[in-house]
């Protein structure tokens, strides 16, 4: 069992949880309210949503040995974009305004992905350099978009997507749990999975079995552009206002944690989708856990920091091989001898 690679996830995950339960012993506890479910496991999930689309999207680009930094910005543009238009508009909280909002944002996403596709598979540019360009670039547009101040809507259907409730649960949820879902569809029942792994794992051998690599390359960070915007949509309308200078900041190094701490190595290859929910739901579990605590805010950073190296070790292997050598010379009560006493009996 502990060879399975969402195990030492799942256990700091838990681990996680339950320290919880020791400052706060409802933790666990989960009501209805007005019809709607409430309760400290439901603000987990509810507010690790965005985090988990944007990682999904950089898990698959990891995946072709790619990195894309400009998922914060795409997150600004789509929520800037879709709060002007609904605050423009003369009936803002029409559905078909929402709608239309919605559509917006999701093209002009398409249209960053493939730009990012274009600079990366096309021309050859480094991911981590085409991408850092519309980082950049990107938050300027959503300021630019904001003229610089927070766009703030009222509109019903358009709360819904990020602090809204469908079926008793909030809608984020289940927007969030429906994408995870197809993704993982169309990435293990077909053969979209293999091609990517392929593609990332040798990108040479790939190519001489007739695999079209740059198709793969460019539709993964067309994917990750439309996560990133949908993640956008929900924090905007969560807060019923759009900011472009902070709306996504630095989320996509959580995606990035978040995607390691789930077992995918950025080397490319192989990808752990289970495994990049459960590392999006540690780093807000984590987050969660440093409020509940009262850890001091100048430090939280830190205590971050520490935990995530911590969940790095414990999920190497390497490492782990090396501790379990380590005590089992501690229990024999011997230590290793210098390889130099080992060349002289050699030599003799």
């Amino acid at each position: 069992m502990t060879k399975h690679r969402l195990f030492w996830p799942a256990a700091v995950l838990a681990v996680l949880l339950l320290a919880n339960v020791v400052f706060t012993p409802d933790f666990f506890a989960i009501r209805i309210k007005d019809g709607h479910l409430y309760g400290s496991l439901i603000d987990i999930l509810h507010f690790g949503a965005p985090l988990i689309l944007v990682a999904l999207g950089m898990t698959l680009v990891i995946a072709t040995r790619g990195i894309d930094l400009s998922v914060g910005s795409t997150v600004a543009i789509a929520g800037a974009l879709a709060c002007l238009h609904i605050s423009g508009a003369a009936d803002p909280g029409s559905p078909g305004t929402v709608f239309g909002a919605v559509v917006i944002a999701l093209a002009v996403a398409l249209v960053l992905g493939v730009v990012n596709g274009l600079l990366v598979a096309g021309i050859g540019v480094q991911p981590i350099i085409a991408t850092l360009i519309l980082m950049v670039a990107g938050r300027g547009v959503a300021q630019l978009v904001t003229d610089g101040q927070i766009v703030t809507v009222t509109s019903e259907p358009y709360k819904l997507i990020g602090g809204g409730y469908w079926l008793t649960m909030p809608f984020a949820i289940l927007l969030a749990g429906a994408v995870a879902l197809l993704t993982s569809l169309l990435t293990r029942r077909t053969a979209l999975g293999l091609l990517l792994e392929s593609v990332g794992g040798n990108p040479v051998a790939s190519r001489l079995v007739g695999i079209r690599a740059m198709g793969l390359i460019a539709l993964v960070y067309v994917f990750s552009a439309l996560c990133a915007a949908v993640a956008g949509l929900m924090i905007s309308s969560n807060v019923s206002s759009a900011d472009g200078n902070n709306a996504g900041l630095w989320i996509e190094l959580d995606a990035i944690l978040a995607v390691v701490v789930g077992g995918t190595a950025l080397t490319g290859g192989r990808f752990s989708l289970g495994g990049t929910v459960i590392g999006a739901l540690i780093i807000q579990t984590l987050s969660t856990t440093v409020y509940t605590i009262g850890i001091p805010p100048e430090t939280t950073l830190v205590f971050k920091a520490f935990v995530v190296i911590a969940v790095c070790l414990i999920q190497s292997p390497a490492f782990r091989a090396k501790a379990a050598r380590r005590r089992a010379r501690a229990g024999r009560g011997t230590k290793p001898r210098p390889l130099a006493a080992e060349k002289t009996e050699v030599g003799a």
